[in-house]
């Protein structure tokens, strides 16, 4: 027997379809994605700003607002160990820190960055701060009351405000910067 006909005979024995040569469409669009594919990556890995939106160009704000902030969250590791379980104490401490965040960012914004976005950028970020100072000045004055709720703070387009302005801080490498997030003082 030849090989063509072993192959109609298996073909016919199991029902085989011969291949069909030819234009398909998965012939046409795997290389078109893969194209793409590659193209994507490339121009994300090479060709992409890396700048962080959040990027003060002032190199000198960062390292000095970071100057201003590194005191104070010592200040609040400090009143963190002052912990109680009596909702005064707690009023009072989140009082008290929250006095030392305003402070500070009368202080860090008490200067602003010399460049046309740090300008545009730094007032939504103070914003921002005194929005959570606001919420925590509401906090304990619900522990004040008597009420042993959690600590809510602002969403802004879904995203807890103390997400973005930790992001901003880490975007400027001025990590003190950012707010606290656990403990009694929040």
């Amino acid at each position: 027997m030849t090989p063509d006909e072993q192959l109609e005979t298996a073909s016919d024995r199991y029902g085989l379809e011969p291949r069909v040569k030819g234009i398909t469409p998965f012939r046409v669009l795997f290389p078109i994605g893969a194209i793409l594919f590659i193209s994507f990556w490339t121009w994300a890995l090479f060709f992409a700003s890396k700048t962080a939106v959040n990027k003060v160009d002032d190199e000198t704000w960062g390292p000095r607002a970071e100057a201003i902030c590194a005191p104070v969250k010592q200040q609040l590791r400090e009143l963190e160990l002052q912990a109680s379980s009596d909702l005064d104490v707690r009023a009072d401490l989140v009082m008290e820190s929250t006095g030392l965040l305003e402070q500070m960012i009368d202080e860090v914004t008490a200067v602003m960055p010399s460049d046309e976005k740090g300008q545009s950028i730094v007032p939504d970020w103070e914003a921002d701060y005194r929005t959570l100072i606001a919420d925590r000045y509401a906090y304990a004055e619900q522990l004040r009351a008597g009420d042993d709720g959690p600590f809510t703070e602002t969403a802004v387009n879904n995203i807890p405000i103390t997400e973005r302005i930790e992001t901003f801080a880490g975007d400027n490498d001025m990590p003190s910067c950012s707010p606290p997030r656990k403990g009694v003082l929040n």
